[in-house]
Formats: structure tokens, C-alpha cells, sequence
């Protein structure tokens, strides 16, 4: 029996000023799958989940999760997502348990449900042996974990993973993609944006690859590799360079004020 589709996007299109970030592009994830979604600097990947998670408004076309249409049903999207951004979201002279207790409060949560949650989070990440210490004492790794238990508070269908382990060893790194795993395991729809090829590879069951604003391939890993040409075992790596070509994405960008508290994005709405 066919999965249903828990996020339908059609024609999804963003402008900034003369500059089209994302191009009309459409695409649906199904509930429970672990979708990566690919792409170069630069190719609309961040703008595209920043609109999924309510967090920029669309130009044009429209999207669907559960069943809530993302320009209209915004609070109730929310509800229903979880978002690890690639920029870390903790106060740094807050303790775990007080980051989550104040992040938890924010979504309205009662201190009783953050507790447990958080606690039970927290041992499956293997800190609760840091959980009263402030958040700036924490490595990198340690701090990735709560930012995940943080997303995880309010028991989302769906959970944004934008980098989740960028510049963490590879122990922390395992765990978190075994976590990814038996999260997805549980019933949660896990979208995956990353550079790393081999993560995506190993985690994905189905992958979108976005370059200059455009879906220029989605499938299974297995069916993206028999599109290569002139190699015998090719990996996820050689689909995503013949699709995107070796040309590296270098370019200035403005430097950036953050507009408001971390939990914000940059035009000032809440990150959940």
C-alpha cells in the first residue's frame, strides 16, 4: 500500500527583488520516508525550507503539510514541525534543561511535558550527565544534541534537519545518524538537507537535487545511480556532481545583523 503524501509543493517560486532563489518547483514527501534534499550553495535548498517551516513567505505556487496549506495555516504547520537549523539555537548562559524549559514555554508547553520530554531526549543523547551546565561549556557536538532535543519538545510529524552534523566528530556524527534513524523508525517524516554525500546516501529513501532554483533530479538513491554514465559502482557523489557539474559555488555575501532573538529567523519570525 502506497504511502500517503504528508508535504505536497507545486510550483513552489521564490523572488528577491530581480533574483529567483527557487523556481517553480514541485515535489512531495511521504509520510514516514527520510528525504534528502540536495544541492550546491547556493541552489535555493535553505530558501526552500525556510518557506516549508513558515519561516519565509512564498512568491508564488504553494505547498501543503498536513494537510495545512503554508500561507495560510502557518501556527498550524508549526504545531505539526520540528527544525534543527544549521545555526545552533541555545542561550549560552542558560543551562540544558533551562534552555528547553524557556523554548519549551515558547510553544506553550506545560513545565511538567517539557520536563519529561526533555529528560527523556536528553538521556537517549547521552547528556544527561551535563544537563545542569551551561550551555557554554559545551562542545560543539554536546550542543547539537540539545538544539535537537529542543526540536523535538512539541513531538513533531515532521522534523527539518538542515546540516545536523556538520563539523562534529565521528562519534557524534554516528550517533546522531543512528538517531536520525530510530526516529524515522518511530513514525517521523525526517527532511535532510546536507553536503555529505555518504550521510544522505546512507539515510535517504528518496533524493531531490536543487541547482539554480530548479528540481533537477528526485528518486531513489538506487534509480539516481543508474543515471550515471561511464562508472561501475557509482555513488550518490557522482549523480549529484553529473547533475550539478564541478564548478564550485564561490561567491560574497552581505554581512549579516541578526535581527532579533536566536529562536527568530531573519525577518523575525519563530524558529520551532
Amino acid at each position: 500500500m502506497a504511502k500517503e503524501n504528508i508535504i505536497e509543493v507545486k510550483d513552489l517560486t521564490k523572488k528577491f527583488k530581480n533574483f529567483t532563489a527557487v523556481d517553480s518547483i514541485s515535489l512531495n514527501v511521504k509520510r514516514g520516508e527520510i528525504f534528502g534534499f540536495l544541492g550546491p550553495n547556493g541552489a535555493g535548498k535553505s530558501t526552500t525550507i525556510r518557506m516549508l517551516t513558515t519561516l519565509l513567505t512564498p512568491t508564488s505556487g504553494s505547498a501543503v503539510i498536513e494537510n495545512f496549506d503554508i500561507k495560510k495555516n502557518q501556527d498550524a504547520i508549526r504545531r505539526h514541525i520540528g527544525l534543527v537549523a544549521e545555526k545552533i539555537i541555545l542561550y549560552n548562559h542558560l543551562s540544558a534543561m533551562e534552555n528547553l524549559e524557556f523554548f519549551g514555554r515558547l510553544n506553550h508547553l506545560p513545565k511538567k511535558v517539557i520536563h519529561e520530554r526533555a529528560e527523556g531526549w536528553i538521556k537517549r543523547l547521552g547528556m544527561e550527565d551535563w544537563k545542569d551546565a551551561q550551555a557554554n561549556t559545551y562542545s560543539t557536538g554536546m550542543k547539537q544534541r540539545i538544539n535537537i532535543v529542543r526540536a523535538l519538545l512539541t513531538e513533531p510529524d515532521i522534523l527539518f534537519l538542515d546540516e545536523p552534523t556538520l563539523g562534529l566528530d565521528p562519534q557524534t556524527t554516528f550517533m546522531i545518524r543512528t538517531f536520525i534513524q530510530d526516529l524515522n523508525k518511530k513514525g517521523i517524516t525526517i527532511i535532510l538537507t546536507t553536503h555529505d554525500m555518504i550521510e544522505a546516501e546512507a539515510l535517504s529513501d528518496r533524493v531531490a537535487i536543487i541547482d539554480h532554483g530548479k528540481i533537477q533530479a528526485m528518486d531513489t538513491v538506487n534509480n539516481l545511480k543508474k543515471k550515471v554514465k561511464g562508472k561501475g559502482s557509482p555513488t550518490l557523489e557522482d549523480v549529484f556532481l553529473q547533475v550539478t557539474g564541478l564548478d564550485i559555488r564561490d561567491k560574497l555575501g552581505k554581512a549579516k545583523k541578526q535581527s532579533g532573538p536566536p529562536w527568530q529567523g531573519g525577518d523575525g519570525k519563530r524558529v520551532r
